[in-house]
């Protein structure tokens, strides 16, 4: 009954804010939305939303992102049917975070730092993915909390560390891949999911019942869905790939396909 009501609640706030860019000529913006959260607004009956609905993360493939609703006439003063991220003004920034000194830096992981922050009473909907890397991570955040967290945040685990804001026109960040090969009976879900992490497709067939798998944010529960070349496909708690291609086929009419699988 909670998750009837939530699910609810969320699909008011949607349409009101895109009520409200529609009334007021304004984009308006959601906070950061997880992967269920998006497959709410990309169900959302159209005759619902009066704008259209764009989405963006900070950087390409980003998992958690912010929507925006953005009425027709904007898009006729650009006099262009795309705005860019940055023409769309999204209301959040990246914070850099650095050890103080390097030299007696721990290891740290996605959850230590997702741990530092939920533990300041930062609510995980004002912030965005959380980008580890060799001398510190990259974390999305809302404006409005950025210059709390550049000062309040200051440990991650036993590690002291310093975190300075960066404007998203200087982010450039590429998700690692590794591409994976193989063949197929057929271009279906499972199939593909089972290349991408050598997993039985008995296992893996499990996971989309169990409403686990995204594909371009929307929720899919069927097996036998047949994605499309470039594809993003999530899975929650095992990772992303990109569907790249197929090819032709084998001897054994098997067809070849091609996956960028995300490290």
């Amino acid at each position: 009954m909670n998750q009837d009501k939530e699910l609810l609640n969320l699909e008011k706030r949607f349409a009101e804010l895109s009520r409200t860019a529609y009334q007021r000529d304004i984009i308006t913006y959601t906070d950061f939305l997880n992967l269920n959260e998006q497959n709410i607004l990309h169900m959302l009956p159209k005759d619902r939303l009066y704008t259209r609905v764009v989405y963006f993360g900070g950087y390409e493939m980003a998992e958690r992102q912010m929507a925006a609703f953005i009425p027709d006439a904007l898009y006729l003063r650009y006099g262009k049917n795309e705005i860019t991220p940055a023409e769309t003004g999204y209301p959040f920034c990246a914070l850099k975070i650095t050890p103080v000194n390097l030299k007696f830096a721990e290891k740290l992981t996605h959850r230590d730092y997702l741990g530092a922050v939920l533990n300041l009473g930062i609510d995980r909907s004002r912030t965005g993915d959380i980008i580890p890397e060799d001398t510190g991570a990259l974390l999305f955040v809302h404006n409005d909390i950025a210059d709390f967290l550049c000062s309040e945040l200051t440990r991650v685990r036993h590690t002291s560390v310093s975190a300075e804001q960066v404007p998203l026109t200087e982010i450039d960040y590429t998700p690692e891949f590794e591409e994976v090969r193989g063949t197929v009976a057929s271009v279906r879900l499972d199939s593909l999911l089972s290349l991408a992490f050598n997993q039985s497709r008995s296992r893996l067939t499990g996971l989309i019942e169990g409403a686990k798998v995204y594909v371009n944010g929307r929720l899919i529960t069927s097996n036998g869905y047949q994605p499309e070349e470039g594809d993003i496909i999530s899975v929650r708690g095992m990772g992303k790939f990109r569907y790249e291609y197929a090819g032709g086929r084998t001897r054994k009419n098997r067809i070849s396909v091609v996956i960028n699988r995300y490290i």
